[in-house]
C-alpha cells in the first residue's frame, strides 16, 4: 500500500498559521528571516529528516512543499540536505490557499487512486519513531473491519517526547497527547479524494474512527523559538535533561544523537 507523507518547510501559504500577517509580503518576511531560516534548518538537518532516513520499511514517499519564492541559498541547502533520500520529493508552489494546495499535491501523488494508501503529515521540526510507517501499515492490517466499513481511518501513536534543543543538547519530557501532527498517520480507501489535509488535526476524531495506541514513544514535537502554534500565550511545558538511557532511546527510536544536536546547534 502506497505511504506518502507531506511536510510544509516555510511554505508562505494563504492561511494555514496562528500567527497572522496583513499581506503575504508580510509572511514571507516573516518565514525567511534569517534567524528564523537557521533555526528550521538545524531541527530539519538533527530532528525531522534522520528519522526518515532510517525508517525500517523505506517504502514511503515524502513531498516536501516550499514556496517558489524560496531563496535560492535555503533551496540549495534543503537540495543538498536530501539528496541521499530518494523518498524525497521538492515541489515549488507560488502562495495558494494552504489546505487546496496540500490536497492536491497529496491526491496527484497516488500512483493508483483505485487503490488504498497512508497519509501521514510530518513537520520540519519533528521526528516520528523510525518504526512509525511500518507500525501505521501493521495497525491498518489488524483492523480489517474499520476498513471494511470506512472510507477513511486515523491511527494515532499518543505517547511521545517534548523537546527542547540546543547548544545544550536535549531537554525532553515523555507525555501522552493525542491526535498530534506527530505520528498521526490516515488510511484513505480507493477511489475516496479525501486527504489527511482536508481536516485539522486536533478534529481528525470527528470525522472517521481513530484506533489509539500508547505503548511506546512514537514522537518527538519540538519547541523552539519559531512554533507556530506556540507564538501565543501558553502553558510552558518543563523539560529536563536526558538520562543516558534516554539518550540511547532517542537514538535508536528516532535517531535524533545528542552529540550531533550540541555540534549543529553550536555551528550558528
Amino acid at each position: 500500500m502506497q505511504a506518502i507523507g507531506l511536510c510544509r518547510f516555510s511554505y508562505p501559504a494563504f492561511g494555514g498559521f496562528q500567527v497572522e500577517h496583513a499581506t503575504i509580503d508580510e509572511r514571507i518576511a516573516y518565514l525567511y528571516a534569517e534567524d528564523r531560516m537557521e533555526e528550521r534548518f538545524q531541527l530539519m538537518e538533527t530532528v525531522a529528516l534522520p528519522c526518515l532516513r532510517e525508517q525500517t520499511d523505506q517504502n514511503f514517499e515524502m513531498i516536501i512543499v516550499i514556496g517558489d519564492s524560496l531563496p535560492k541559498l535555503h533551496r540549495d541547502r534543503l537540495n543538498d540536505l536530501t539528496a541521499d533520500m530518494p523518498q524525497v520529493r521538492i515541489v515549488s508552489e507560488p502562495p495558494r490557499p494552504q489546505r487546496e494546495v496540500m490536497k492536491e499535491l497529496l491526491n496527484a501523488a497516488r500512483t493508483n487512486p483505485s487503490e488504498p494508501c497512508l497519509q501521514f503529515r510530518h513537520d520540519d521540526d519533528d521526528a516520528i519513531s523510525v518504526d512509525f510507517i511500518e507500525r501505521l501499515r501493521q495497525t491498518v492490517r489488524d483492523c480489517p473491519g474499520l476498513i471494511r466499513d470506512n472510507r477513511t481511518v486515523a491511527v494515532d501513536f499518543n505517547r511521545g517526547y517534548v523537546a527542547e534543543l540546543g547548544t545544550q543538547g536535549i531537554l525532553a519530557t515523555e507525555t501522552v497527547r493525542s491526535l498530534y501532527v506527530a505520528s498521526l498517520g490516515m488510511y484513505v480507501a480507493g477511489r475516496c479524494h479525501l486527504t489527511i489535509m482536508n481536516f485539522a488535526h486536533e478534529k481528525i476524531g470527528r470525522f472517521m474512527p481513530v484506533v489509539s495506541l500508547s505503548d511506546a514513544p512514537m514522537w518527538v514535537r519540538t519547541h523552539n523559538g519559531y512554533n507556530d502554534s506556540r507564538q501565543k500565550k501558553v502553558k510552558p511545558v518543563p523539560v529536563e535533561p536526558l538520562t543516558e538511557a534516554q539518550k540511547a532511546e532517542f537514538a535508536a527510536r528516532f535517531a535524533v544523537r545528542e552529540e550531533r544536536v550540541k555540534q549543529v546547534f553550536s555551528e550558528r
